[in-house]
């Protein structure tokens, strides 16, 4: 009597955070070190290789179209197209790529939704008038109404664009062969999941499948994948990490909830640079692209008030001017506050306290709050000397020039150092107008006159201070 041996079921625990694989179930995942991430999945063994033995390689087949020389394939349907939302189109290297699958992510309540269902309106239009596909919108997170209602709020409107409410994966799929689409966007890839695989919406199986199929679609029918993605509670892309090696662009879209600058940057882009950050104004009647942000983070009085410098950060290789306010108060207190918004906290007590080993400026009785204006960033060392004018100036209630801007790195010796950009950061500042700028005098021997600057090269913080701050 013949007896036939069936396959067993393989039981695995993977990561939902990061896709490690464990042959046991652990409190915590060893590659992300996450705590309670890890989930069991059961795979069939059966018509997998035996334990010892090699895999059959795959029968060779004719390929559908022959290898050419690289001189003869044609670059056109490779080239970029406008979304007409002119600040990712910046980010995304002058437009989307047929065929491209582009991840954004972000936190809950930035603004991707609304982001995308105005790029999708724009698209919509575009694409009839040059007699085109339609834009397919797949809502996984929200009724057809709701995105109706926020359409309607934003002005997002267009018989191009198609909506659809759907979770199955099979049923987007059908959306995309009827309506033959010329750009397609999933909000989001966490929501949608396949009947053919094991495991809820959102887990790794599920995530890397239907961005698999997606991506294949892509592929296929030259059509353009615009993916929502979820964050963890550090900040990371939910799902697991194969999914930012699939796509072809990942995309982080920034900003604190409180404020309405939203910040778009490429963290990953095959078709454009990756240094490139776009701008966005998150208002009651939608997002709006700031090709010039000034406004919004240089202060509307422009009279001399004590406690303030302007300076000018670098978003990867854009200018971005930010008006750093300073305020010293006397305390009663046993111990001093320090209080900072939008600048580095240990770079601004390292400032205190290089200004009191250096200039004898004593803040040790005294509340010292530093802030930025309209929610900016100012994170990197170039604006340490805006800070320190910024509290000199407040602490001795001496205002500063308003056509004055400062940048360059603070040492702990009080020597000014030189930082990278400087350049870019004078032409910035020469077009709002300013005309007076301290920079650090290593490296400004290379710099070119910039018409209606009066460049200040200085060496030391106290020289700093005693340009910015003249005692007449």
């Amino acid at each position: 009597m013949s007896t036939t041996k069936t396959a067993k079921a393989r039981t695995s625990y993977v990561c939902t955070d990061c896709g490690w694989t464990s042959p046991k179930w652990l409190g915590q995942c060893r590659e992300c070190r996450a705590w309670g991430t890890l989930e069991e999945f059961v795979e069939s063994a059966a018509g997998g290789a035996s334990p010892g033995r090699p895999p059959v390689p795959a029968a060779a087949i004719r390929p559908a179209v022959a290898a050419r020389p690289i001189a003869e394939v044609s670059a056109e349907e490779a080239r970029a197209r406008p979304t007409g939302v002119g600040e990712l189109d910046r980010v995304l290297g002058s437009g989307v790529v047929p065929g491209a699958v582009v991840l954004l992510a972000g936190e809950p309540g930035v603004g991707k939704s609304t982001l995308l269902l105005d790029v999708a309106a724009k698209a919509a239009a575009t694409s009839r008038e040059r007699g085109q596909g339609p834009v397919l919108y797949v809502t996984g997170e929200e009724s057809a109404g709701q995105v109706r209602l926020r359409a309607e709020r934003i002005g997002a409107i267009d018989p191009a664009l198609l909506l659809a409410a759907e979770t199955e994966l099979g049923a987007v799929l059908g959306h995309v062969q009827d309506a033959a689409p010329s750009l397609l966007i999933v909000d989001s890839i966490q929501t949608i999941a396949s009947a053919q695989v094991e495991g809820g919406a959102g887990g790794v199986t599920q995530v890397r499948a239907v961005a698999s199929a997606l991506i294949q679609v892509a592929k296929e029918h030259a059509i353009p994948v615009l993916l929502v993605g979820h964050v963890t509670k550090d900040g990371g892309i939910a799902g697991p990490r194969v999914l930012e090696h699939l796509v072809d662009v990942v995309c982080q879209f920034e900003g604190d909830r409180h404020a309405r600058l939203r910040l778009l940057r490429a963290v990953k882009n095959r078709y454009g640079p990756t240094d490139e950050v776009g701008c966005f104004d998150l208002g009651e009647r939608g997002i709006v692209g700031l090709a010039d942000p000034s406004g919004l983070f240089l202060s509307a009085a422009r009279s001399e008030v004590p406690g303030t410098c302007a300076t000018v950060t670098l978003e990867g290789r854009r200018p971005m001017p930010v008006e750093i306010q300073a305020l010293v108060a006397g305390t009663a207190a046993g111990s001093p506050r320090r209080t900072t918004s939008g600048v580095d906290h240990s770079r601004v007590a390292m400032s205190l306290a290089v200004l009191a080993a250096r200039l004898r400026l004593d803040t040790s009785s005294a509340d010292v709050y530093v802030s930025t204006v309209g929610g900016a960033r100012a994170v990197e060392p170039a604006t340490d000397l805006a800070v320190a004018i910024a509290v000199v100036s407040a602490a001795q209630n001496l205002p500063t020039p308003p056509g004055l801007v400062a940048f360059g790195e603070v040492g702990l010796t009080g020597e000014v150092r030189a930082t990278v950009g400087v350049q870019r950061r004078l032409a910035e500042a020469a077009r709002l107008g300013f005309d007076r700028a301290i920079v650090p005098l290593a490296g400004s021997q290379e710099l070119r006159s910039v018409d209606g600057v009066q460049v200040l090269p200085v060496a030391h913080v106290s020289e700093a201070v005693g340009a910015a701050l003249p005692r007449g």
